[in-house]
């Protein structure tokens, strides 16, 4: 009976906003036009308008997929202290993180789309259709782990915001289960994306056992890092209640993160070059470069510059709870991560390559553009699901077939948000 005002609901609530917020979509929906360009030279000529070769045939499209898929696992650990825990300051910060997850995911699976050259091949992939080798071939098991993973970040959600729309609170017997499940497939979408990577032994570069944690690590760092962000411009510009415990507690994941990465990052390093052998060669192209060959090194001196700062300012308790500390050191950290998970892990595995011959990789401009559009339009279906979902959160919108709507949540007093914004260390006499 809800379900079609629901939908109208919806889509009402996408279409209309203020001046700002079409300037916002028409600018996203123009980077994505120029995208969709680029895409288009690139299915007509081929991979070739790349630059990706027979050395290198990974870049810019598989350095943000691994990156994206730690962010949508990142965000969905977010939910687990609210919707199991029943902690209520993650409350009010879980369903934005699950449209981060969202929204990672779908840029993610577009990456695996224009990377694949074809996409009209793509039906090889689909389990009992084409030849997806499972459960023999990892890159089947990420195939099924990233869909599934997104029909459940869809699910859930979209239970949950429905029945506050009809005006009753969800059943937890009918989500709950499927909560538990989304945790673990949470886990399992990265750590099946390390494995991919960890699990080719004729690149010694990825070839770690500590792939793995690493990549745990750094998501738990990019993905809060960024719900953070997200939250505090819904803060400013909206009356969604959002506590000063949730901005805390997000940020203590995300400074914990960041130095147990940090850790796994100096073990990497002492190993390749205390004692070093043939087998660390792409390390010593990464860091320092190999003779005339060193296009990656302005990269990763300035990614781990960024994470190192930026950990340093969050381990100051004062700076911390402090947003004109914390929102410039998350922003940083997030472009320091994005910087070392992707440019820093994927295009090192391929130079030099197993035989010995160096071949450097630059993105053309058509890479460039293609992931433009592609990030714009995860930032479009953001923009989209948090708009949708705040009218119905903050109780301005219910079901017409609702006698008597619940009155819309109560604006969090003036004063809370002048102490967070307002943070100054005491000072002693």
């Amino acid at each position: 009976m809800h379900l079609k005002p629901f939908l109208l609901t919806a889509l009402d609530s996408a279409t209309s906003g203020d001046r700002r917020y079409h300037v916002w979509m028409g600018s996203l929906t123009a980077i994505m036009l120029v995208g969709a360009y680029a895409y288009f030279i690139q299915l007509r000529d081929g991979l070739g308008v790349t630059g990706m070769s027979d050395h290198v045939s990974w870049g810019l499209y598989i350095s943000n997929f691994t990156f994206l898929v730690g962010m949508a696992a990142a965000a969905m650990m977010l939910v687990l202290p609210a919707y199991i825990l029943h902690d209520v300051d993650f409350g009010s910060a879980v369903l934005m993180a699950e449209g981060v997850a969202v929204a990672a995911l779908v840029m993610a699976l577009g990456f695996v789309v224009v990377d694949i050259g074809n996409p009209f091949a793509g039906w090889h992939l689909m389990p009992g259709i084409g030849y997806l080798n499972w459960p023999r071939s990892l890159l089947s098991w990420d195939v099924i782990v990233l869909n599934g993973y997104l029909v459940l970040n869809l699910a859930i959600p979209s239970y949950i915001l429905y029945n506050h729309y009809a005006g009753r609170s969800p059943a937890k017997n009918k989500y709950l289960p499927w909560m538990y499940i989304s945790a673990m497939w949470a886990v399992s979408i990265h750590l099946v994306t390390a494995f991919l990577l960890a699990g080719l032994p004729s690149r010694p570069f990825w070839n770690s056992a500590l792939l793995g944690p690493r990549f745990l690590a750094s998501v738990f760092t990019a993905g809060p890092a960024f719900v953070i962000l997200l939250l505090h411009f819904i803060r400013r510009t909206t009356h969604y209640d959002i506590t000063d415990g949730a901005f805390a507690k997000l940020a203590l994941v995300v400074v914990a993160a960041a130095q147990i990465n940090l850790v796994m990052l100096l073990s990497e390093l002492f190993y390749e070059f205390y004692s070093p052998t043939h087998h660390g060669i792409n390390a010593r192209y990464l860091f320092f470069g190999l003779g005339e060959h060193h296009a990656l090194v302005p990269w990763i001196w300035t990614g781990i510059g960024l994470n190192v700062g930026s950990t340093v300012v969050l381990m100051i308790h004062s700076l911390r709870r402090n947003p004109r500390w914390l929102m410039p050191a998350c922003a940083t950290l997030f472009l320091g991560i994005w910087i070392e998970k992707g440019i820093g892990l994927v295009i090192p595995g391929f130079i030099p390559s197993p035989l010995g011959e160096i071949v450097e990789y630059t993105p053309t401009w058509v890479e460039l553009c293609v992931t433009a559009g592609i990030w714009a339009l995860g930032l479009f279906v953001l923009t989209v699901l948090v708009r949708v979902a705040l009218p119905i959160e903050l109780g301005e919108v219910r079901s017409p077939y609702l006698e008597q709507p619940p009155a819309a949540r109560a604006v969090r007093p003036r004063a809370t948000r002048a102490r967070y914004e307002e943070v100054r260390p005491v000072r002693k006499r």
